[in-house]
């Protein structure tokens, strides 16, 4: 959260357990550091899953969950959600998966590398990452 870049995603075409798990791992692969993490979730099925949460506490990354699966709870996500949605259409309808992905790939890319965020004294994501210890 304090950089806003996104560091693990998964373009699936169902919402099995599979895709988050791939998400998660890459996140925990491409990440400086997982020390002191919190891993921030709505109370999807795939989030509170045996098989998710062991990752989690395997990694000793602290779980942190929408009391009330609301989703002014989780607003950093949503806000996320919406500027890739908005900013950089993926609430389209995709052709094919693939197409989904490359249009994901893309808009991630942007939001991470070019994107300026008045929150982040108009740096991108991907700079305030680098420079995080």
């Amino acid at each position: 959260m304090h950089s806003r870049k996104i560091v693990g995603y998964d373009i699936s075409d169902s919402l099995e357990l599979k895709g988050c798990v791939r998400a998660l791992n890459k996140a925990i692969y491409q990440a400086k550091s997982i020390k002191q993490l919190i891993h921030h979730s709505d109370r999807g099925i795939q989030y509170c899953s045996n098989v998710y949460t062991q990752i989690l506490k395997r990694k000793k990354i602290d779980i942190s969950m929408t009391e009330e699966n609301h989703c002014y709870e989780n607003a950093m996500a949503e806000r996320v959600n919406g500027i890739l949605k908005d900013e950089f259409y993926l609430d389209q309808t995709f052709d094919n998966v693939s197409h989904a992905k490359r249009a994901a790939k893309n808009a991630i890319n942007l939001y991470n590398e070019v994107r300026l965020h008045l929150s982040l004294d108009y740096k991108t994501p991907n700079m305030v990452y680098k420079l995080s210890a």
